[in-house]
């Protein structure tokens, strides 16, 4: 496919691993610009521009899933290449080191230290627009640094080292209030980014968000 210019538009795998509803994420980035599969085929993700990993329901189902398609060593591969990867809500929180929902425990991509746990607030799940605390200078909130994203999940991080872990000192961390808790909701991290809140769901803001990832990879 080529864009108005005739130059061929950058190509974005969206990973399909048997996690929930995955053409609203298709969608989204389709309108951000760029060619779209869905596909589970380890070749077409790996050789794609950029590589988007979803998630919805519970850690251990996604994790198991993502082993199924070979996903752990894709990510792994992509990242050793400096190729782009945007997880998005379970798709963010498998790329930790560990999960625990009802008391099973669950190991993760292991790529950033944390642990995704219940969260303590008087409501769950979170569910609707909140605001995010992007830091100064973040490429993936330029131009939408003030915007509310939109929230569905149940489970967290909120151990994380404050801004940049000593093992990633390249990681740019943002944090997000619920209640009178916190937890991780977005991090950029050389070629992997991350998001608890969902782009696609999230209006204007989440497809300036998407436009912001292309960007890393579509100059």
């Amino acid at each position: 496919m080529l864009n108005r210019a005739g130059s061929a538009l950058p190509r974005v795998a969206v990973l399909d691993y048997g996690s929930g509803n995955l053409r609203s994420a298709v969608r989204a980035v389709e309108r951000a610009g760029v060619e779209v599969e869905l596909t589970n085929d380890p070749t077409v993700a790996l050789e794609a521009d950029g590589l988007l990993v979803p998630g919805v329901g519970a850690f251990e189902a996604c994790m198991r899933g993502l082993v199924a398609v070979d996903g752990m060593r894709i990510i792994e591969r992509r990242l050793i290449a400096n190729k782009p990867v945007l997880g998005i809500c379970v798709g963010m929180q498998i790329l930790f080191g560990t999960g625990i929902e009802h008391g099973v425990r669950t190991e993760g991509c292991g790529e950033w230290p944390g642990t995704v746990e219940r969260l303590q607030a008087p409501v769950v799940p979170h569910m609707g627009w909140n605001t995010v605390g992007a830091a100064d200078g973040s490429r993936m909130f330029d131009g939408i640094k003030d915007e509310r994203f939109y929230f569905v999940h149940s489970y967290g991080v909120r151990d994380w080292v404050l801004s940049r872990p000593p093992s990633h000192p390249s990681a740019t961390v943002t944090w997000t209030g619920y209640g009178d808790d916190r937890f991780v909701s977005a991090v950029e991290d050389g070629p992997l980014w991350a998001t608890q809140f969902h782009p696609e769901k999230s209006g204007d803001a989440g497809r300036r968000l998407l436009e912001n990832w292309i960007g890393t990879f579509a100059a």
